[in-house]
């Protein structure tokens, strides 16, 4: 091992002798962490691999043996699932209800939230609570099913966007982190002579642009799997969602697998290609303010 003297600050000599690097040990417990996360890894992603390896099979190959991987790589399967799902068609529909219903969402939210967070109005607290406890209830599917038909709004496009609009989770998480904003900045903007509406345009959105993305892929996540309603309260085929239009696509070629699975795949691009542009802001999103200090 080599020694080598180097000249101190106080011009006497000392002998530097590196270290050897020392060794990583695991604990049992470590070792047990990694073992439990590696089985919840392939409890999640078996299923995903199974499906995209199932979509770009023939199927005969399915038909043989529906976990081998296939001889040739079948890419017609998603142009034929394109084709005959009409995806066109319900993936415009599907992204016009995301966008138009994540953009009021949290243009509303934000301006819902802000005030509660400060305490700006009378009975905030309460107002809170009552989204907090939102969380727990099932949705009101008889109330708003008679509100949506009174106002003629059922089988509309419009009608089904308001449904869409409302999510307790994004308000509580914009709440939690509007709550960490110093209110200095307050302050400093009335001084100003900035008005309400300036502030939060201006300073209020770029501040909390971390979980604002948190909130659009969480709502718009949720927009994209919805099931339930557009089964509810879309019966014209031409305002179906992209899940909507899958249900409609199953029943007429649910024998033919590995075109299903293409299709299932094509409807998760998206939302995937969204969650990977916004990962870098989901996780600072949902701890910043986490901690209260």
């Amino acid at each position: 091992m080599n020694t080598t003297a180097v000249v101190q600050e106080d011009g006497l000599l000392k002998l530097d002798t590196p270290q050897p690097p020392r060794k990583r040990r695991f604990s049992l417990g470590t070792l047990g962490s990694y073992a439990i996360l590696l089985v919840l890894a392939a409890a999640y992603l078996g299923p995903l691999a199974m499906l995209v390896n199932t979509s770009f099979m023939t199927q005969r190959e399915f038909n043989r043996n529906a976990t081998a991987l296939p001889a040739t790589i079948q890419l017609e399967n998603y142009a034929e699932a394109w084709e005959r799902a009409n995806f066109t068609q319900y993936l415009a529909n599907t992204v016009l209800y995301a966008a138009t219903a994540t953009a009021v969402y949290v243009i509303t939210a934000v301006f819902l939230a802000f005030p509660i967070a400060r305490g700006y109005i009378r009975g905030g607290n309460a107002i809170f609570l009552l989204f907090v406890i939102a969380l727990f209830l099932p949705p009101a599917l008889i109330p708003q099913f008679q509100l949506i038909l009174n106002l003629g709004l059922y089988n509309t496009r419009t009608g089904y966007i308001m449904l869409l609009v409302t999510n307790p989770v994004g308000i509580i998480i914009l709440v939690n982190y509007l709550k960490s904003l110093p209110r200095e900045l307050d302050e400093a903007a009335a001084m100003d002579g900035c008005g309400y509406l300036r502030f939060l345009m201006t300073i209020v959105f770029p501040l909390a642009r971390p979980v604002i993305a948190t909130v659009i892929v969480l709502h718009a996540i949720g927009i994209w799997n919805e099931l339930i309603l557009a089964t509810i309260y879309l019966t014209n085929q031409d305002f179906y969602p992209i899940t909507r239009g899958m249900i409609v696509f199953q029943g007429v070629y649910g024998f033919n697998w590995p075109v299903l699975a293409a299709g299932v795949v094509l409807m998760a691009i998206p939302m995937v290609i969204l969650f990977l542009i916004l990962q870098r802001y989901i996780i600072s999103g949902l701890t910043q303010g986490a901690v209260k200090e």
